[in-house]
């Protein structure tokens, strides 16, 4: 088990909206984040970026860019997420289940120039998940990484 850190929650009500961020958010089986554009269900109802893979993001591109750039739910600190397919997530009373890597796509070359090729190795760009029990998260809750379940 690693332990960690919620650092940050971001949402959008449409498609290709701006991200806004938020101090608590609902998470539930089926839908995701409540709010939130509905993701590729089942395998991408909540998306999650560690903070770290970020940063070595936006040091290769050479500029500061927003987390929210990335267009992910759910920032982290202390988590590698390299390699979590199959493990699981646990934040407060929410459960989710990592079913892969966040592929980043043509939409974050819109949001920086060079942003995609820079998310490509090491996970950088997250991990997608399903929800497998729901519950409310906070900013500064903690999150445990959980291996071989």
């Amino acid at each position: 088990m690693t332990a960690g850190t919620l650092a940050a929650i971001a949402t959008h009500a449409t498609p290709g909206a701006c991200m806004v961020e938020r101090d608590a958010a609902e998470l539930r089986p089926g839908v995701g984040v409540v709010g939130d554009v509905p993701g590729r269900a089942p395998a991408r109802e909540v998306t999650v970026v560690d903070r770290a893979a970020w940063r070595s993001a936006c040091e290769e591109l050479g500029q500061e860019v927003p987390w929210t750039a990335r267009r992910a739910n759910l920032l982290v600190t202390g988590l590698d997420l390299r390699a979590s397919a199959g493990c699981e997530l646990r934040i407060g009373a929410a459960r989710l289940r990592v079913t892969g890597e966040t592929l980043p796509c043509r939409i974050m070359d819109r949001q920086r120039a060079g942003l995609r090729r820079a998310l490509e190795p090491d996970w950088r760009g997250g991990a997608t998940c399903t929800v497998l029990a729901g519950g409310t998260v906070a900013v500064g809750n903690a999150v445990e990484l959980i291996r071989g379940v």
